[in-house]
This record gives C-alpha cells, structure tokens and sequence, in this order.
C-alpha cells in the first residue's frame, strides 16, 4: 500500500517511522530502493551517495514484501565491512582478473606444451637423418673400397701390398679422434694424457711392449688375412659375389660365439648360419665345382671367418670398449703393421710373387684411393658403434651387396645367373636374420596379442553401435526388441 508523499520528502509510511526511530543508515527513499537479491546487496557508508542509488522511484508494498525489506538492513550490518567501502565491486574485480590470470596461465602452458612438441619433432627427425647418413656413408665407403680394388688390379696387381698400405693408414685412426675430442670436449686434454687414458685397454698398466707384442700380433694377423683374402676373391669373382659372401661373417660369429663364448642359443640364427651356408654352396655350383670360380668362393669364405674370429676374440680378450680406446687400439695394429710386417712385401717384391717396375707404374692414385676409403669404413664402423646402434652398421654393410649389384650391372655390364642372384638373395636374408634381437620371440607374442586386445575392442564397440542403432529404430517403429536370455 502506498503513502503520500509528504513536503519534506518522506514517501511512505515505512520511511516516517525508520526516520523518527533513528535508524542508523537510514536515508530518504530507503524503502523505495529494489534489490535483485539478497547475495547482492550494496553496502555504502552512512548517509553517502551510493552509486546504485535511484531518486525518486518509487515502489508499490504488498504484505509478502514487507518482510524482506525489513530483513534488508541486519543482511547489511551482518555484511558490511569495516571501511564501509562496497564489496560488490571488489568482488566482481578479483573474479575478473582470477578469469583473466587463469587464461593466461593455460594460454602459456599451452605455447609451451607446443614449442615443446616441435623441438621433440625436430629432435626426433635429426637422429633420423643422422642415422640415414652413417648407413649411407658405411655402404658408400665399403661399396668405393671394392670398385677401386677392382679398378686397381687392371694395372697393379699386388694384392698384399695394397693390403699392407691401406693397414698402414690405421695409424692416422687416434690421430682422427684426437681431433674430434678437441673440437668437441669442454674440457681439453693432453695428447699425452689422452693416449694413456685410452691404452687402458690393454690393462691397467696401460701398453707397454709385452702387452704390444701380446695382445698386438694375433690381431694384426688375423687384420692382414681378412683383408689380403678380400683382394684375393675379387681377382676371381665379381664385386656383387664377393660382397655377399663377404656377410656371411655374421652367422660365422654366431656360431664361434655359441661355441666359444657361450652365448644364447636361437632357432633363427641357427637358421641363418643354413641360409649363409646354402648361398655359399649355390653361389660354388654357379660355374661348377672347377675353375676360378670356387678358389674365389674359397677366398670370400676365408675372408669372412678369419673376420668373425678376429671379433670374437676382440670380444673375449678386450671386452666392449669406447671410441676412444678402439681408435687406440686400431692405430696400434697399423703401427705393428709397419714396423714387423713390412718385411713381407720386400720379400714377395724380390721373390718376385708381387713384382712391379719400374716404380713409377705403381698406380699411387688408385692405392691411396683405396686406403682412404677402407680408412673411413673403419672409422664410421668404429664411430657409428657409439654413437647410434650397431645394427645400422650391419645394415649398411648388407647394403653394399645391392650397390655393387647396381654399379657391375651400369659400369661392368655384368649379367647375373639364376643361381648366382638366387644365392645373395638367400645370404643377405640370412644376414637380416642375424640382426634380430635375443627377444625377438617374446615382443612378436606381445605384438599379436595387443593386436588381439585391439581388434576385440573394436569388434565390442562396432557391437555396441549397432545395438543402439537397433533400439533407435525400433522405438522409431513403434516397436521393442527383446533380447533372448
């Protein structure tokens, strides 16, 4: 019910007595001021200008209404702050810049959940462009040394002494890795300090002569018949024959290490060392069981099992060492090379079993050709060991089979017989079943039966989408379907 207003402003009869009562906080017009509700009621100081303040607005009072205004004034001492300043505001900034500061928040979290995306990408693809580029440059390297072998024997045919001048190269090995350790250490070392440190291979005490010649002369030896055997099979077979049977030496290290070493047993590399066998009969049938053809099968064989002999050794007797101590070790058997078995081409040269003149015809183009590259094939072997994973290694030796393939079929115009083809085809699969690993078994098991799990999951769910897709249309019809218990 509404009242008069009255000459002295007073609009109702609610605002006559809260003025003659004296309550504290009464203005003129109190009673006549809405509220939405009671969570925002505006607290002002006593008898001020309160922004949400309406003059002159008047408001009709039913009995339900009455209540709640009375109510107003304890909600407002019960609320009102000690500086009698308005909450409403304040409140309404701190959730505005609590909105704006968890914006922020996620808007950086997220940059930087991306920028750390991209540089895993960008990490993710240089190691795979790194690892690209060894298994390129171990075939490229391997496939030079055998092309420049055959070139070479067109004018000098010495096979021990290019053996023995590109084993002389090893010595540059340490000298090499020295380099790298002073471009890339932070902290420097010595020549001195640092050929001590890596002669730790050979004990303790380091080398000295009796560990020389020791440790030094049945590696050196087995070096210099790996090699010069090598030489000799690419006189009487092609590069793409020598190449393969040359891989054969991974099931030959198999079986020396199941014998010698005691390693474990598996099915599949008992299956491979068949493989290399079988493609080193077929690749002795090509022309028959005479002629060139199986001396230089002969040659290959015994190229690559006094290879995997030399491994397994080195294995037993030196253990795994770092780049360090390989390229220490690998320099020491070029110098062993140069001081005691030099004294064997000077006798083939006045026996004359490798006989040259006059000096000048030696091809040195050629030899230092095949020396360089024979030097960076053990240099990658030797870096890409540490630095990425072995298995590359031998990827990129199997790749040197197809490349001298492609280089005697466009250059040599060789043309290659069933059995010949079908024999690299058998030994390089071999090979590529020696690379896999002790586990092989248990993580082909644990693959099929995630595939399982994965192909039931997807059949349970396409079920579920169809029972829905069925019940839909069935209340569509009109109809319900019972499934049969």
């Amino acid at each position: 019910m509404d009242g008069k207003a009255a000459p002295n402003g007073v609009a109702t009869i609610e605002d006559r007595i809260l003025r003659i009562t004296g309550y504290y906080g009464y203005y003129p017009g109190y009673s006549s001021q809405k509220s939405a509700s009671r969570s925002s009621v505006i607290q002002c100081k006593p008898g001020g200008n309160c922004p949400s303040r309406h003059r002159g607005m008047t408001r009709q009072l039913s009995p339900l209404s009455i209540p709640e205004d009375s109510a107003a004034p304890i909600l407002e001492l019960q609320n009102r702050s000690p500086s009698g300043i308005c909450r409403h505001s304040r409140v309404e900034r701190q959730s505005r810049s609590g909105e704006g500061i968890q914006t922020h928040t996620e808007s950086s979290s997220q940059e930087a959940e991306g920028q750390t995306r991209c540089q895993s990408c960008t990490s993710a693809f240089l190691k795979l462009i790194w690892r690209f580029l060894i298994i390129l440059s171990v075939s490229s390297s391997w496939v030079g040394t055998t092309q420049f072998v055959k070139i070479t024997y067109e004018t000098f045919d010495c096979p021990f002494f290019m053996t023995w001048f590109s084993t002389n190269w090893n010595i540059m090995v340490f000298p090499i890795y020295y380099s790298g350790h002073l471009a890339t250490a932070q902290e420097k070392q010595s020549p001195i300090r640092k050929f001590r440190e890596c002669s730790r291979i050979f004990g303790e005490d380091g080398l000295t002569l009796k560990l020389f010649l020791k440790r030094t002369a049945p590696f050196s030896i087995l070096w210099t018949l790996t090699n010069y055997l090598y030489l000799l099979a690419l006189k009487k077979l092609t590069a793409t024959d020598v190449s393969a049977l040359f891989c054969c030496n991974k099931a030959f290290v198999f079986l020396l290490s199941w014998i010698v070493l005691k390693d474990r047993f598996m099915g599949a590399r008992i299956v491979a060392a068949i493989m290399a066998i079988t493609g080193i009969v077929m690749m002795a049938y090509a022309d028959g069981f005479q002629g060139d053809s199986i001396i230089g099968v002969a040659y290959a064989v015994g190229s690559a099992s006094t290879s995997a002999l030399y491994k397994v050794l080195f294995k037993m007797f030196l253990g795994s060492p770092n780049f360090g101590e390989a390229a220490h070790f690998v320099s020491t058997l070029g110098f062993f090379n140069l001081i005691f078995i030099s004294v064997t081409p000077i006798i083939l040269y006045f026996t004359k079993v490798e006989y040259w003149s006059p000096f000048s015809a030696v091809p040195w183009g050629y030899l230092c050709g095949v020396a360089g590259l024979w030097l960076a094939f053990n240099i990658l072997v030797n870096v890409g060991v540490v630095l990425t994973y072995p298995i590359l290694i031998s990827i990129g030796t199997v790749l040197s089979v197809p490349g001298n393939a492609a280089v005697d079929l466009l250059k040599h115009k060789m043309i290659f017989s069933v059995v010949r083809l079908g024999a690299t085809i058998i030994i390089c699969i071999g090979f590529l079943l020696m690379l896999l690993p002790e586990e092989w078994d248990e993580i082909t098991l644990r693959f099929i039966n995630s595939l399982k799990e994965k192909k039931s999951e997807d059949h349970a769910d396409d079920i579920t989408d169809s029972s829905v897709h069925t019940r839909s249309r069935s209340r569509a019809n009109g109809t319900v379907s019972i499934p049969l218990a």
